[in-house]
């Protein structure tokens, strides 16, 4: 008598059945982490990419926090968790010395770091590596791959450090040109002008012996991605709902609406009190000396800057802001630019970009606001989320 072997049933839905995440064959990214350092143009930038890639609700904050007060105003300089060994060795060392209470509120005051914060779109929690590492890896077969987006200097060796420890559950994406070893993320994401110094232009105003210092020192590789600007939230649906928010505040203002934004001096953008005078005689007093309406944002909320793009007419910005003049140059709208002569190296290269792409005018005092002119718009976050999703796909991966 043959013996029939016995199986054991197969599980419902079939055997070897693969994670959801895997279904058809390929991975699908879910969610987003991104690693911020405070700064609100730096953060914007990568919330600006997560919207672009359709992750905006599925994000973790992860904010980066340096021990402030006293003396740490002056530690800055250093590599973020250098900075923070400093700050604890001084307050060991001060906090068994009889002079501490004098000190303590002089160079070493308390710093309160908080674990969660109202950031609209997701809480904040503090920047820890082997948190990130362990988020990413915990959740890999439910959520898949998570793209990792972080921008700014102090961000770079958390996200580069993510990467090395969970290579297989991530993708790294840093904003803004880490400088050096660019291979240890998967894209970078920077400006165009960050490789002024390659340029003709660029190495003739840089004295030989310091050519070695400046970086980039060489082209931008495969995983580069350039823009013309900053990535930035304002895309056509942001502005939608924010015209849609502001109508009964800005659409019964006299036509055309023109919008003034004022930012700083930098480094590589510096005036003072000779374009303040600018400004207060030539815009306040020539442009708006016949409009019966006219305010200053206070600075109280709701902010209404996504209004303001999308209802002005046009844009007065002033030239130290690459994000301001991205965004306002994003609604193909006329910008006018004040200050650029004191704009000099990538700065001044930002500028020509624009200007040649026709999305800038001189602000001289003179024009016509009612003339109305209209250029591409740039859609440098939209752009950027096409070479992710290509980059995803040679790996397997779409974001769903």
């Amino acid at each position: 008598m043959s013996i029939r072997p016995l199986w054991p049933p197969e599980p419902p839905g079939g055997g070897n059945k693969a994670p959801e995440i895997f279904a058809g064959g390929v991975g699908t990214v879910r969610r987003a982490v991104v690693i911020g350092n405070g700064c609100a143009g730096a953060e914007n930038q990568c919330l600006g990419l997560v919207r672009a890639l359709g992750l905006a609700d599925r994000l973790t904050l992860f904010r980066i926090i340096r021990p402030t007060g006293g003396i740490n105003k002056w530690l800055h300089f250093l590599p973020i968790s250098l900075h923070k060994v400093v700050d604890q060795v001084l307050r060991n060392i001060l906090s068994n010395m009889a002079l501490a209470t004098l000190f303590q509120g002089k160079l070493l005051a308390p710093y309160y770091v908080s674990n969660v914060q109202s950031f609209g779109l997701s809480s904040v929690l503090e920047a820890d590596t082997h948190k990130i590492v362990t988020l990413v890896r915990d959740t890999f077969e439910k959520e898949g791959l998570a793209i990792v987006v972080a921008c700014g200097r102090d961000t770079i060796s958390y996200a580069s450090s993510v990467r090395c420890l969970a290579p297989d559950n991530v993708f790294v994406i840093q904003i803004q040109h880490p400088r050096y070893r660019l291979d240890r993320f998967d894209l970078v994401v920077t400006p165009r002008h960050d490789y002024y110094a390659l340029t003709a232009k660029g190495q003739r105003e840089v004295p030989w012996l310091f050519r070695r210092w400046i970086t980039p020192r060489e082209p931008p590789g495969p995983n580069v991605v350039l823009t013309a600007g900053a990535l930035h939230q304002a895309d056509s649906a942001a502005l939608r709902i924010a015209a849609t928010n502001w109508h009964d505040e800005l659409s019964p203002l006299p036509k055309p609406l023109v919008v003034v934004n004022i930012g700083g001096p930098t480094r590589n953008c510096s005036y003072g009190v000779d374009l303040a005078k600018q400004l207060v005689s030539d815009l306040l007093l020539k442009e708006f000396s016949a409009h019966p309406k006219f305010y200053i944002w206070d600075g109280e909320e709701p902010n209404p800057h996504l209004g303001h793009l999308a209802w002005a007419n046009a844009f007065i910005v002033t030239a130290d802001s690459v994000s301001m003049l991205s965004e306002a140059c994003s609604t193909g709208k006329p910008v006018y630019v004040v200050g650029t002569e004191h704009c000099r190296w990538k700065f001044s290269d930002f500028h020509s970009t624009l200007h040649k792409r026709g999305a800038v005018r001189p602000f001289t005092g003179l024009e016509d606001m009612s003339d109305s002119w209209s250029y591409p718009p740039l859609n440098d976050a939209i752009d950027v989320a096409a070479r992710v999703r290509e980059a995803l796909a040679e790996r397997g991966w779409a974001v769903g």
